[in-house]
């Protein structure tokens, strides 16, 4: 009613305020319903950040332990590299230091400061030097201006003159000041090594210069990158001209099977027997043994040394030998079938003669026929040999040979029994027969002339005669003996005779012999026979020394040369204490030792200038022209060798044959000496005579070389007196 009793303006108003309060309610609700929407978001957008969050804080505390766990193992790596670098700088012997610009020690290490003491306040100069000053090689300057690592090497005089080697590293510290740490490396026992390895090096570089042999460096690329000094000897080319090239001086023929193995080489072929032929710089052929060893490093070829060696002597020698050899099998297929010859005369040899006289003698034993053997033998052969030189009395026997072939009968068998000896074998052939043989071959070789045209000789020869059954023998070898004392026995009576069993049966003594004793008449006759011998013999002597004499009409300097030749000659014999015999022979040699220039022409002898190749020949010949004109004579052949060899010298350059030493007859010797002082001391043709000052001066010098010493010695003494 009261509602009722209301206007209605004021129910209008009421409505209007519920309306507005109903506006304002929904308007609140839109604004809770917003706010608590807003409310919501937030809270999601909370929830998303605190579980943002959260992962982040997870993260950061996972994070947290990584770090730590990367620091505890970056720890334990710094701890294992601070042990392994201490363990370097120890087996190293590396010390460690840090100097500052002014040269003030920072920091030392343990060892040094073990040694040095503490570094605090001190300069590096002072602690390891004992300086006042810094060391005028130090490094430290040089890196802190350039900034670059330095080297040097130093001596540290406190610890007994250790060479260290420095590296010097410039860094800046944490106030960006630059300082050095110095890493001092002992390299004393290096230096030791280096020597060491110097020392060697200068040896085989030594032996390598001074070996005959090559030494070659080649490369892969077959470039020759060193040779050895001896390279000039044996290629004739100076290492210089074949340094640095590939040069192929291989001879022609071999130059493909070279190359191939030159190919061999490069793959790693090692060879040690290798040879070839080289074409030298003056053009020469030679042999060279050529080995190799490649040097190999990582499975590649760096090198090959080779060594060169020159064969070619040792080739010759080898391919002479193989030609010997060759030629040795042809000669023992010769000599198996002429071992029974004699290589010189063609004859039977004695190895025959051994076979054949014991089948001859049992045939004549069985058949009962004779069997004579004739032995011959060619008186004083020796002499010469000794007047005309080895090669003729070769040739005399070769021709000796072949008229005994020509005078024997075609059964007959003619055997060289040994040197001048020869055995003619006659079956069925008795002892009277085989006399009459003996003294016709005797009568005929006796008549004939042997030699060349230059020179002739005529023989005499001693034949002996044995034959069976008269020698009562039982073996063939014993005819061969008892002919052997029959040729001694018919020599000893003088020679160039034949003589058999019967004739030494008779009693026919030789010259001198002594049976048993003496009757007086027959001793008598004997000593009147040997005076008139000696007298006969003296006075051929005196003639020959007579005919020397007239070589004064030629060569008016010979006369009293030959009388000072005789007494200096025979006074040196004398102080050597040589026999009467051989001072006697050494006498008369030195009388007749120029008589061989009566065949020289005056011209030559007296000649002033110079003598010409062909004259001083002809001059060479005095020695064997001498000794022609004596040889017939038998009594004064033990001088023939002592004029004939008077002119060879001690180191055998001297003539007729170049005899060397002991060779030369010791009376030859001393006449050389002397001919030699006499010479030089006379005025000749061809120089004045020499002081005997100069002339001993000569013979002194010339000792060992063309006079025997121990003689010259004695000579000297004797004219020093």
């Amino acid at each position: 009613m009261k509602h009722a009793n209301k206007t209605e303006e004021q129910l209008d108003s009421d409505l209007t305020q519920l309306r507005q309060k109903a506006a304002e309610s929904e308007k609140l609700k839109a604004e809770h319903k917003r706010v608590v929407e807003e409310l919501r978001e937030a809270r999601a957008e909370l929830a998303i950040k605190v579980k943002v969050r959260t992962a982040e804080i997870t993260k950061a505390n996972e994070d947290l332990h990584r770090d730590i766990a990367k620091r505890k193992r970056i720890e334990a790596e710094l701890r294992e590299i601070k042990e392994r670098l201490e363990y370097i700088l120890d087996a190293t012997k590396t010390n460690v230091d840090v100097i500052d610009s002014a040269f003030n020690l920072r920091y030392v290490d343990p060892t040094w400061q073990a040694i040095y003491g503490a570094p605090a306040g001190r300069k590096c100069y002072e602690y390891f030097m004992g300086r006042s000053e810094f060391c005028p090689a130090c490094g430290i300057p040089v890196a802190l201006k350039t900034h670059n690592i330095t080297v040097t090497k130093e001596v540290l005089p406190r610890e007994n003159n250790r060479a260290i080697e420095v590296h010097t590293i410039p860094f800046q510290d944490q106030s960006g000041e630059w300082i050095v740490a110095e890493f001092n490396i002992d390299i004393t026992e290096r230096n030791k090594a280096e020597e060491a390895l110097r020392d060697s090096e200068d040896k085989y570089r030594s032996i390598v210069e001074n070996t005959t042999d090559v030494i070659m460096l080649t490369r892969p690329d077959g470039i020759i990158s060193y040779l050895s000094p001896a390279c000039q000897a044996v290629l004739g080319y100076s290492p210089d001209e074949l340094t640095g090239k590939q040069p192929w001086i291989i001879y022609p023929q071999d130059l493909q099977k070279v190359k191939e193995a030159h190919y061999r080489s490069l793959k790693g072929e090692s060879r040690t027997n290798f040879e070839y032929r080289v074409i030298t710089k003056d053009g020469k052929i030679k042999w060279v043994w050529h080995s190799w060893s490649p040097i190999i490093k990582d499975n590649k070829l760096q090198m090959i040394v080779s060594m060169i060696k020159d064969i070619t002597e040792r080739k010759e020698v080898r391919e002479k030998l193989e030609r010997l050899n060759k030629e040795i099998l042809e000669s023992n297929k010769r000599l198996e079938q002429l071992s029974v010859k004699d290589s010189h005369t063609g004859l039977y040899n004695h190895r025959y003669l051994e076979e054949i006289i014991e089948v001859e003698f049992d045939k004549a034993k069985r058949y009962g026929s004779p069997l004579s053997v004739i032995m011959l033998d060619i008186d004083y052969f020796k002499s010469i040999n000794d007047a005309y030189g080895h090669q003729f009395g070769d040739l005399v026997l070769f021709q000796l040979a072949g008229q005994l072939k020509k005078k024997l009968r075609r059964y007959d068998v003619i055997i060289r029994y040994g040197g001048e000896e020869f055995v003619i074998l006659s079956p069925i052939t008795d002892r009277s027969t085989a006399m009459i043989l003996a003294q016709r071959l005797l009568e005929s070789l006796n008549l004939h002339s042997f030699g060349n045209r230059k020179q002739k000789v005529r023989l005499k020869l001693s034949f002996a005669v044995v034959s069976y059954p008269e020698s009562r023998v039982v073996k063939g070898i014993d005819l061969l003996e008892h002919a052997d004392k029959i040729l001694n026995y018919a020599k000893e009576s003088g020679g160039n005779r034949v003589y058999s069993y019967l004739d030494m049966k008779k009693g026919k003594a030789p010259p001198g012999a002594r049976n048993g004793k003496e009757p007086a008449g027959a001793k008598y006759l004997r000593e009147k026979i040997d005076k008139l011998n000696k007298r006969a013999n003296q006075s051929l002597i005196e003639s020959i020394f007579a005919f020397a004499k007239t070589i004064e009409l030629k060569d008016k300097h010979t006369g009293r040369h030959v009388e000072l030749t005789v007494k200096y000659a025979t006074d040196v014999a004398k102080k050597l204490k040589l026999s009467v015999r051989e001072i006697d022979n050494i006498r008369q040699a030195s009388i007749l030792h120029d008589l061989g220039k009566i065949g020289i022409s005056e011209k030559i002898l007296l000649k002033k200038a110079k003598l010409t190749k062909e004259e001083f020949e002809e001059i060479k010949k005095h020695p064997q022209i001498g000794v022609d004109i004596i040889r017939p004579l038998h009594f004064l052949h033990d001088i023939i060798p002592l004029i004939l060899y008077h002119h060879e010298r001690w180191d055998g350059s001297g003539y007729p044959h170049g005899l060397k030493g002991e060779d030369i007859p010791i009376g030859a010797r001393i006449i050389a000496v002397a001919d030699a002082y006499q010479a030089l001391t006379s005025n000749r043709p061809y120089h004045k005579a020499y002081l005997k000052r100069r002339a001993l001066q000569i013979i002194r010098q010339e000792s060992g070389t063309h006079f025997d010493p121990l003689v010259a010695k004695v000579f000297l003494e004797i004219l020093s007196k």
